[in-house]
């Protein structure tokens, strides 16, 4: 494979997320987050299920009852879960905002690595750690008298911390069956458990029929391409840039995400631009570069 394609793999799987963003935030205006989450997993697991044979062939591969729930447990949390809140998250924050807590996954990982999987923490990882947090604070953070309504933007800002957590908790407790199972199998089972997940949750709560799509006005296209685009295909180029390129070069291009973010809030959504997003883009970049520069 010739030089470079690994690493535009990476930076082509990173604005593949930020444009499935901008189209989740503009159907965020008219479907619930819990709706469409749903609706967007099913459709995933839709193009999953054509490619698992054709990435591994139609041999079942055999998992053991704990890899099968922790495969399961970690769709439930970190899908079925964590992305509810995630695009709870967007609605009162906007896109730009989002994309720089998202820088918040890779650090919430390394850390969680650390206390759960016994990988080393270096004092680098620490400062940053320290940076991310900075960057994010200054971007993310509503200003006194800045926000028109600033109970629902902190409220935005803790479901988006909740949410890159059980993120981070669900890719250590699945870490170990994807190194053990093919990818795809083990994506799938996630996807499988996330629906599932989310039936049982929606029942619990007597929130069933939020589960199914409005008898008018559905926009399947637009969900089906942010589905398609945001989820699907920025998997497999993320995949790709892993298997072309050092991990931690594609780790540290992954992270162009929240730049392409921000640049296309700012087009595609009139989101404003400001200087306090530049610097926290800025610092939250730098302290994940240090991390994954320090493993």
């Amino acid at each position: 494979m010739s030089t470079g394609f690994g690493e535009l793999c990476s930076i082509l799987s990173a604005l593949c997320w930020a444009i499935g963003l901008m189209f989740y935030r503009q159907l965020g205006a008219t479907l619930p987050p819990l709706q469409l989450n749903f609706l967007k997993n099913l459709l995933v697991l839709g193009m999953l299920l054509p490619a698992i044979p054709l990435l591994h062939g139609f041999d079942v591969p055999h998992f053991t009852a704990w890899q099968a729930f922790a495969a399961v447990a970690s769709g439930v949390i970190g899908i079925g879960i964590a992305d509810t809140l995630y695009f709870r998250a967007l609605n009162e924050l906007g896109a730009g905002r989002m994309g720089v807590l998202g820088n918040f996954y890779s650090p919430f990982v390394i850390v969680l690595s650390f206390f759960f999987l016994d990988e080393s923490l270096t004092a680098f990882q620490l400062l940053g750690f320290v940076l991310v947090s900075i960057g994010v604070w200054i971007a993310a953070w509503p200003r006194a008298g800045s926000e028109p309504r600033p109970a629902h933007a902190i409220r935005g800002f803790m479901y988006a911390m909740l949410a890159i957590v059980l993120m981070a908790v669900s890719i250590i407790l699945v870490k170990r069956v994807l190194e053990q199972q093919p990818l795809l199998w083990v994506t799938g089972l996630r996807m499988v458990g996330a629906i599932a997940g989310m039936v049982v949750i929606a029942w619990l709560r007597g929130e069933s029929a939020q589960l199914a799509p409005p008898t008018v006005g559905m926009p399947w296209r637009k969900l089906a391409f942010a589905a398609f685009i945001g989820q699907f295909l920025a998997m497999v180029l993320w995949l790709a840039g892993y298997k072309f390129t050092l991990a931690s070069v594609a780790a540290i291009l992954n992270e162009t995400a929240s730049i392409f973010i921000l640049l296309l809030a700012a087009v595609w959504l009139k989101e404003k631009l400001t200087r306090r997003a530049i610097i926290g883009v800025g610092l939250t970049l730098t302290g994940v570069s240090v991390m994954l520069m320090a493993r």
